[in-house]
C-alpha cells in the first residue's frame, strides 16, 4: 500500500513538473512577447486642438478623437469615487488583479453557463490600462495572461494616480469622447469640476458600452445604470445616502454639445484657420496635436460685420424678384417628418425652414420644421405660423422666366412650397413671419486692426452652410477703382502734389494693334483737374494718363510692396484695378496708408501654443526688452520697438488719407458714410457693375468688402460701390465705433497747410469760394504757374496714349492755358 502510494505520488510529482515546466515555458514565451509598459511613461493621446477668439472665448474644436488630457491632480475626488465605484472598488488595495474580485466573477459565470447570459469581467483599471493601451481587444486566453503579467509590472513601475490619470484620459465615453474632460463637456457642456453626482453617475457607467446606455436611443437603460453606480458610491462611503437619493431623482440630463463653430457666423474664420495651421504644422498636429490657438477674432465685430453683409445681400437679391421655394413636399399628412430632412443655415439661427400649408390672397398659413432630440429623431411637436402680404410683398414680382407678376400671396406659394421664414417680432415669440430667400449675389467682408495687422473680423459670403466658398480669401476679384489710391499714393511719392493737375478728356490707348478707349464712369469729362478731385471723383481719364506720366513700372512696384499682387503686370489698364486680388489683401494694403506707412503683415492668428503650454507661433514680432524687468524701480514704462518696415513715406500716407476723406465728403461716397469720427476711403466699381468695392478706415480699424455674383455677372445700372458696398461699410463701423470716443488722423510733422483752389491747384486768394487746405511735403507747394500734366502723351510704338481732338479742345479752352 505504502508503495503504491508512493508509485503514485511519484507519478503525479512527475506530472506536476512536467505541467510546471510546460507553464513555464509558455508564460517565457508569453512574457518575452509582451510589449514595453515603460512606453506609459512617455504618453501622448491623441488631443484636440482648440481655436479661441481674441477675448478667449472657444471657436472650435478640431480632432479623429475628441479628447482634453486632465492631469489626475485636477480631476475631483466625486469624479475618481464614481469611477472606482462603477470599474474597481478595491483599485488602491490590489496589485494589479483584484484576487477576490475574480473569483466572485468566476462563481457567476459558473452559475450562470448555459443561461445565455454574457460572461462576467472582472479586469481592474489597472489592467483595462494594460488592454487600452498595449493590447488588443482579443477575447483570447494568451491575451488575458498577457493582460494579467502587464498589470503586476505597471502597478510595480507606476503610482496608482498615474494609472488611474492614465485610464481616465484614455476610455472611450460614446459621442467619439474620449477621456474624462470631453466627456463632461460633450454630454453636459461643463468642466469636470462642475459635474454633479447624478452627472458624475453616469458619466462613470459609460466605458461598460456607450451605445448601450446611450442618453437619447436608451433614456430608461442609461438612468438604470446610473442608479446602480449611485448605489455602488453609497456602499462605498463616497456619497451619504440622502445624496444618492436626491441624485437618483434628478433627470439624466444630458445636453449634447453642438459641433461646429461655438461663436455664431465664425464659420468662415475658423475653416481659414483650420487651412492656415495644416498648412503651416500639418494635418496630424490640427487633429491629434492639442494646440491651443489664440485668433484675433472680435466675436462682436464679428456679429456686425455678418450681419451688416447679409442684410446688403438680402436687400439687393429681393430686388431681383422671387425665384422660387427651396423645395416641394408633400402635406396630405404629416409634413413634419418630410420637413425635418431639409437643410436651413446652421450659422444663420434667425432664419428657420417651413411648408406652405395653404396661401390665400390674406396671407400663407405655414408649419415650421420640427425640432429634433439628440438621437436624431423628429419631435412630435409641430408649430405653426402665417406670412401676411405686406411681409412678402417683394416676391410679388418673379424674377423666374417665363412666370409672371403676382398681385397677392397666393400666386407666389403654393401648398407643399418649402420656403425660408425669419420671425416678425426678431428673437420674441410670434406666429407671425416674414418670407425670405436665399441671396444669389455674394460677398467678402474684412476688417482689421490697421497698426498690427489682426483680423478682427471676417466673412466670407452669406452663409458656411449655403457655401463654403471663402470669398474674403479665396475670391480672386478686380478691385476697379478702389485701386487708384495706391496709383495716386505713387505719385505723392514721387514728386506729385494734391494740388498737381491732370488733364480729364477723352483718349485712346493704342496697344498691339487694339485700341482701348477708356472713359469715366458716367462718360463725360471735367477738363484739367487736381489729383484731389481726380480721386474724390474716381476719374478713370486722369488715373490712366497720371500712371503713364510716372510709368507703370512705379505702380506696379507699388502695389506689390503694399501686397495687392504678388507680380503686377505693369500695363496701363492695370491702373483701373483690372488685376485680381482679394478683400484681404486690399484691407492689408489700406491698412498701410491708415497706420502712416508701416508695413502689414495681416494675421488670423496671434498665437500658438502645444500641448505642453510652449509658445510656437506668436503673431508679435515687436520686441519690448524692458518689459520682463524683475521690479519696477521707478523707471519709465516699457516701449515696445516697432521694427515693420517703413513702406510708405508717412506725409504720403497722410495726404492720400486726406484726398480720400474727400471721397466721403464730396465724391463717390457722398452721403453714404455718416461716422462721428474722421473717416478715409473708396469706392470701386469694375466694367458693367460685375463687383462693387469699398475700402475705407478710420484712425484705428480698417474694413472692406466686395458685392458680386460668383460667376461675374452685371450687377445692374447704377450698382455701384458708392451705392451697395460703402452702406455695409458705414453700418458696420457705426456699430463697431459706439460708445467709444471719436478719433482723428495724426498730421506727421513737416506737412504745410496751405489754402488752394480746388480746380486749379493754385494757392487760393483771401475769400476764394473755391478754395480747401491742402497738406505739402518741405520744398513742395501749389504750383505759381497753371501747369497741366497728360494733356500730350506718347509711349513706345508698341503702347501708345495718343491725345483725342477732345482732348486737344478741352486744352486750347482750358482756362489758363497748358504749360
Amino acid at each position: 500500500m505504502v508503495r503504491l502510494i508512493g508509485y503514485f505520488f511519484g507519478v503525479f510529482s512527475l506530472l506536476f513538473l512536467l505541467a510546471a515546466g510546460v507553464a513555464g515555458l509558455y508564460l517565457h514565451k508569453i512574457s518575452s512577447s509582451l510589449p514595453d509598459y515603460e512606453v506609459l511613461n512617455s504618453y501622448e493621446p491623441p488631443v484636440m486642438t482648440r481655436i479661441h477668439a481674441g477675448n478667449g472665448a472657444l471657436i472650435s474644436e478640431y480632432a479623429r478623437e475628441r479628447r482634453l488630457f486632465i492631469p489626475i491632480q485636477a480631476i475631483p475626488d466625486r469624479v475618481k469615487a464614481a469611477f472606482l465605484s462603477a470599474e474597481d472598488k478595491n483599485f488602491y488595495n490590489h496589485p494589479g488583479i483584484d484576487i477576490y474580485g475574480l473569483g466572485r466573477a468566476i462563481l457567476v459565470n459558473v452559475r450562470s453557463f448555459g443561461s445565455g447570459r454574457r460572461p462576467v469581467g472582472a479586469s481592474t483599471i489597472t489592467q483595462q490600462v494594460a488592454k487600452n493601451f498595449l493590447l488588443s481587444a482579443d477575447q483570447t486566453i494568451d491575451r488575458k495572461i498577457k493582460e494579467a503579467i502587464l498589470s503586476f509590472r505597471i502597478e510595480q513601475a507606476y503610482s496608482k494616480d498615474k494609472i488611474l490619470e492614465l485610464y481616465l484620459n484614455e476610455i472611450f465615453f460614446g459621442l467619439n469622447s474620449y477621456g474624462i474632460a470631453a466627456a463632461a463637456l460633450t454630454y453636459f457642456d461643463k468642466s469636470v469640476t462642475e459635474l454633479t453626482i447624478a452627472e458624475t453617475a453616469y458619466l462613470a457607467s459609460l466605458p461598460k458600452g456607450p451605445s448601450n446606455y446611450h442618453p437619447f436611443r436608451h433614456p430608461d437603460a442609461a438612468l438604470e445604470r446610473r442608479h446602480w453606480v449611485i448605489d455602488r458610491m453609497v456602499e462605498n462611503g463616497y456619497v451619504t445616502r440622502a445624496d444618492g437619493e436626491d441624485a437618483k431623482k434628478q433627470p439624466l440630463g444630458v445636453v449634447a454639445r453642438r459641433s461646429g463653430t461655438y461663436i455664431m457666423a465664425s464659420d468662415f474664420f475658423a475653416e481659414e484657420v483650420r487651412r492656415q495651421v495644416i498648412e503651416r504644422y500639418g494635418d496630424k498636429a490640427l487633429y491629434e496635436g492639442g494646440l491651443s490657438i489664440r485668433t484675433s477674432l472680435d466675436p462682436t465685430l464679428q456679429a456686425y460685420a455678418t450681419r451688416a453683409l447679409q442684410d446688403a445681400l438680402v436687400s439687393y437679391d429681393q430686388r431681383r424678384g422671387w425665384r422660387g421655394p427651396v423645395a416641394t413636399i408633400d402635406v396630405s399628412g404629416d409634413w413634419g417628418e418630410a420637413l425635418a430632412k431639409q437643410n436651413g443655415f446652421f450659422d444663420v439661427p434667425q432664419w428657420k425652414l417651413a411648408v406652405v400649408l395653404s396661401a390665400s390672397k390674406d396671407g400663407v398659413d405655414i408649419g415650421l420644421q420640427p425640432q429634433k432630440d439628440g438621437a436624431g429623431k423628429v419631435l412630435p411637436e409641430r408649430t405653426l405660423g402665417r406670412i401676411a402680404p405686406e411681409d412678402m410683398k417683394w416676391a410679388f414680382n418673379s424674377a423666374r422666366e417665363g412666370v409672371k407678376n403676382a398681385r397677392s400671396p397666393e400666386g407666389v406659394l403654393n401648398p407643399g412650397d418649402v420656403v425660408f421664414v425669419e420671425a416678425v417680432g426678431g428673437d420674441a415669440p410670434s406666429s407671425a413671419y416674414r418670407l425670405r430667400q436665399p441671396p444669389k449675389v455674394q460677398g467678402g467682408f474684412v476688417a482689421m486692426d490697421p497698426h498690427t495687422g489682426r483680423v478682427v473680423a471676417l466673412t466670407g459670403g452669406f452663409s458656411y452652410a449655403q457655401s463654403e466658398f471663402n470669398r474674403a480669401t479665396q475670391a480672386m476679384r478686380q478691385p476697379g477703382s478702389s485701386f487708384k489710391p495706391f496709383v495716386y499714393a505713387a505719385a505723392l511719392d514721387n514728386g506729385y502734389t494734391p494740388a498737381s493737375v491732370i488733364m480729364d478728356a477723352p483718349i485712346e490707348v493704342v496697344s498691339g494693334g487694339q485700341v482701348w478707349r477708356p472713359s469715366n464712369y458716367e462718360g463725360e469729362s471735367a477738363g484739367p483737374s487736381t489729383l484731389r478731385l481726380g480721386i474724390e471723383k474716381s476719374r478713370n481719364l486722369m488715373t490712366v494718363r497720371l500712371a503713364n506720366d510716372m510709368g507703370m513700372d512705379v505702380v506696379a512696384e507699388y502695389a506689390e510692396r503694399f501686397g495687392i499682387y504678388d507680380k503686377m503686370l505693369p500695363v496701363l489698364a492695370m491702373s483701373l484695378g483690372s488685376g485680381e486680388t482679394t478683400v484681404l489683401r486690399m484691407v492689408s494694403a489700406y491698412s498701410v496708408m491708415a497706420n502712416g506707412g508701416k508695413q502689414i503683415k495681416p494675421s488670423l492668428i496671434d498665437r500658438i501654443q502645444d500641448r505642453y503650454g510652449k509658445t510656437i507661433f506668436r503673431h508679435e514680432e515687436r520686441g519690448c526688452t524692458e518689459c520682463n524687468v524683475p521690479k519696477w524701480e521707478n523707471q519709465a514704462e516699457p516701449v515696445l520697438t516697432d521694427n515693420r518696415e517703413q513702406v510708405l513715406d508717412p506725409m504720403t500716407a497722410y495726404q492720400i488719407t486726406s484726398m480720400m476723406e474727400g471721397v466721403i465728403k464730396r465724391g463717390t461716397a457722398y452721403g453714404r458714410i455718416k461716422l462721428d469720427r474722421d473717416v478715409a476711403g473708396k469706392t470701386g466699381t469694375t466694367n458693367d457693375e460685375k463687383d462693387a468695392w469699398f475700402v475705407g478706415y478710420t484712425p484705428d480699424l480698417v474694413a472692406g468688402l466686395y458685392i458680386g455674383y460668383d460667376t461675374p455677372t452685371p450687377l445692374g445700372r447704377g450698382m455701384t460701390g458708392g451705392q451697395l458696398a460703402a452702406p455695409v461699410f458705414n453700418t458696420f463701423m457705426n456699430e463697431a465705433s459706439a460708445g467709444t470716443p471719436p478719433t482723428h488722423f495724426l498730421v506727421p510733422e513737416g506737412l504745410t497747410r496751405i489754402a488752394v483752389n480746388r480746380k486749379t491747384g493754385m494757392q487760393a486768394m483771401e475769400g476764394d469760394p473755391e478754395a480747401i487746405d491742402e497738406y505739402f511735403k518741405p520744398g513742395t507747394g501749389p504750383a505759381n504757374s497753371y501747369q497741366v500734366i497728360g494733356a500730350d502723351m506718347t509711349l513706345a510704338p508698341d503702347d501708345v496714349i495718343k491725345a483725342s481732338p477732345q482732348a486737344n479742345q478741352a486744352v486750347t479752352s482750358g482756362e489758363g492755358g497748358l504749360f
